[in-house]
């Protein structure tokens, strides 16, 4: 019930001019902030490593910051879910297309690391570009089915779930669909490398360097920004890599691991630091979060 009468309430927002929901999503995530205790921890855990330059009230500034940010993209879900192609393309501008477009002759990965504009951009580019990407099942079964339906709502984008793996991914790539690729989330050691983000030892899925090397894919990053209240998003495409992938995964994925960092430090309050990134630790480490 509390699940169904939140969504209806995103659902009324979602009428709202933009400028106006922003400020309905920073007043939201500051609510979260208030109330998310095991959330803040965690995110006060990763910038403590990941900034350990920072001051503590530098630091907490900085949550406090990406929680307004994580609000906002919340209540703005609601116009990927139900407003018109023409509003999320007002909304999201696009630049660096011709970085895609100078390969887009071969396979292409698109890079897409975890920040709170990510599905803005995602969802962006399927009502101009088939694609293919991965999602992971939710617990919640209303809010998987519309985070599902707002990723294909749009031409013909398939999504595989985790528990697929990869071959579906690579079956559509085949066929000429450029790979929406999610990059960096903690899901455990297998089929990972630990290599270093901000330093500390992350246990990072290889599948960009095996898919690259699969399909012989070009690597073209791409980075959705939130903007400042009605401005929207910008999703900017980046160069693709060069010599890539290389002769060895490991250092392949502290490529990935090291150009997302440097986006991370253009922009910190729109990472996403509510989640365990550094759960996973190497045989004997210590548990960060425990």
């Amino acid at each position: 019930m509390i699940s169904r009468l939140g969504i209806f309430l995103i659902w009324l927002l979602h009428f709202l001019p933009l400028d106006l929901l922003a400020r309905f999503g920073e007043g939201f995530g500051f609510l979260l902030y208030a109330l998310g205790s095991e959330r803040r921890r965690v995110a006060r855990i990763n910038l403590r490593l990941c900034f350990p330059e920072m001051t503590d009230a530098e630091r907490e500034r900085l949550v406090r910051r990406h929680f307004r940010a994580f609000g906002r993209s919340v209540l703005e879900r609601g116009i990927l879910w139900w407003s018109s192609k023409s509003r999320i393309q007002k909304l999201v501008r696009i630049e660096g297309l011709e970085h895609w477009q100078a390969v887009a002759d071969r396979p292409v990965i698109w890079l897409a690391p975890h920040f709170v504009g990510l599905d803005m951009g995602g969802v962006r580019l399927t009502t101009d570009y088939p694609l293919v990407s991965m999602y992971s099942k939710q617990k919640n079964l209303l809010f998987d089915a519309l985070l599902l339906h707002s990723r294909t709502r749009f031409g013909n984008s398939p999504m595989a779930s985790r528990q697929d793996g990869l071959k579906p991914v690579v079956r559509a790539m085949r066929k000429g669909l450029p790979f929406y690729y999610l990059p960096d989330m903690d899901f455990g050691a297998r089929d990972a490398v630990f290599v270093p983000f901000f330093g500390v030892p992350a246990a990072t899925i290889t599948a960009l360097s095996r898919v690259a090397k699969i399909t012989a894919a070009a690597v073209v990053p791409c980075v959705t920004r939130q903007l400042p209240g009605g401005a929207g998003y910008v999703l900017k495409f980046y160069p693709a890599w060069e010599s890539f992938p290389g002769e060895d995964v490991e250092n392949d994925t502290r490529r990935m691991n090291a150009f997302i960092e440097e986006r991370v430090r253009e922009m910190p309050e729109q990472y996403f630091w509510l989640h365990k990134r550094f759960k996973s630790r190497p045989p004997g480490e210590e548990k960060f979060y425990k």
